[in-house]
């Protein structure tokens, strides 16, 4: 399995959804060596054998991650050997060295490359070692570039992984269409396999604590709904809509708060509309926020808006619902194929949007009703069952090689 990050060492649900894909498919007796791009500390992962393609802390991976498509070429990491910089191409030909050595000794029934960072390591299995190659697509670099063009280097890595894939894995039927109209890549050769809901995050205790956003508890004590979203600011999240939709919303019913909570290269811009549109008292950015103090914003919050103009999947989505948020996400998320429950909108519909947050904040059954609703629908996706699809794309991929 080839990779870019796993917990705690992650930027996002890139490394979360890998890290529950490998301990669901162990558990029906999968072998797995995970080669990453860093060397780090998994002391909870048992159940594969990390490796790791070079010597780098994995904090650099941050400044040109799998998030982080504009940087590709930008020098920014530092070499363990020198003081000279690299660049994220700089890593991902190391990675693709090391694939290959390992590839001399050892020999896998398949190789499951995650995203375009490690489809080029895909690619050399297949070519050299004549190993199935299975691409699993998270989001594509449309989805990254809210459905612009984006970074040419990563679509011609992407289309030539695609294409050179003995099978492909999408996030979901919305994942499915774009490769196969952006990328001309046959329908029968593309499986849609739903993520689903971290592990531990459904298992481990939690308790709320009413320190952490105590104006927030005081203002739903005024009567205030709360309506959050999370996730990177950048353009493929239509945050500029969403903040838009806040406006119409406020101007209905002015006992709205938003809760902004992440980063990115839009913060300054979302700081700065907020105040030009005059909502800027309703307004709250926490900044990046992980474990505890995340989960204290989906427990406070009683609406969580998904608004990216191209989701390939949304676990924070399914993270919201299990703590019990009504939700409303965009038509373009993956997610809203297995939450039927979700109110829904089109990302650019920012009038619909603001209908939507009125109504559910000033009707308490109706927001009791999505929020009921949709704690039933979220439970029925498990890793278990992703595991089990998995292995039958492995099986038909390596008997098809076979014949």
């Amino acid at each position: 399995m080839l990779g870019w990050e796993l917990p705690p060492h992650n930027s996002g649900g890139l490394g979360v959804a890998c890290l529950n894909m490998a301990k669901a498919l162990s558990r029906q007796g999968i072998d797995i060596d995970f080669v990453l791009p860093y060397e780090a500390e998994h002391p909870d992962i048992k159940f594969m054998h990390i490796l790791s393609a070079t010597h780098l802390d994995p904090i650099y991976r941050y400044g040109g991650g799998a998030y982080e498509s504009l940087k590709l070429l930008e020098k920014i990491i530092p070499n363990h050997n020198s003081q000279e910089k690299i660049s994220i191409r700089d890593v991902q030909k190391s990675y693709c060295e090391y694939v290959d050595e390992y590839l001399k000794e050892h020999k896998p029934e398949a190789v499951h490359a995650h995203d375009w960072l490690t489809y080029e390591a895909g690619m050399l299995a297949k070519k050299h070692y004549d190993t199935p190659f299975i691409a699993h697509v998270h989001a594509t670099e449309f989805d990254r570039a809210g459905m612009h063009y984006g970074n040419p280097i990563i679509h011609e890595i992407e289309y030539e992984g695609l294409t050179l894939a003995d099978k492909i894995i999408a996030v979901s039927e919305t994942t499915k269409r774009i490769i196969h109209q952006k990328y001309n890549i046959p329908l029968r050769k593309i499986d849609v396999i739903y993520n689903s809901l971290d592990e531990n995050y459904k298992n481990s205790l939690y308790q709320f604590n009413e320190q952490t956003y105590k104006y927030l508890l005081r203002q739903k004590e005024k009567g205030y709904t709360i309506v959050s979203t999370v996730g990177r600011f950048t353009i493929q999240k239509g945050l500029h809509n969403l903040m838009e939709a806040a406006a119409l919303a406020i101007s209905k019913n002015p006992k709205l708060i938003f809760v902004f909570a992440g980063d990115g290269e839009e913060r300054n811009e979302l700081i700065e509309k907020a105040a030009t549109l005059g909502i800027s008292k309703n307004i709250i950015f926490t900044g990046f926020v992980r474990g505890k103090k995340l989960r204290d914003i989906y427990a406070i919050s009683d609406i969580f808006v998904m608004s990216s103009i191209s989701e390939p999947f949304g676990l924070t989505a399914l993270e919201a619902a299990h703590h019990g948020d009504a939700l409303i996400l965009t038509k373009q998320s993956g997610v809203a194929e297995v939450i039927w429950s979700a109110m829904t909108y089109d990302y650019w519909d920012e009038r619909k949007l603001a209908d939507e947050i009125v109504s559910i904040s000033e009707n308490p059954a109706l927001r009791e009703s999505l929020q009921q609703n949709i704690s039933h629908e979220y439970d029925k996706i498990s890793w278990n069952d992703v595991a089990k699809k998995c292995i039958k794309v492995y099986n038909d991929t390596i008997k098809h090689k076979r014949k």
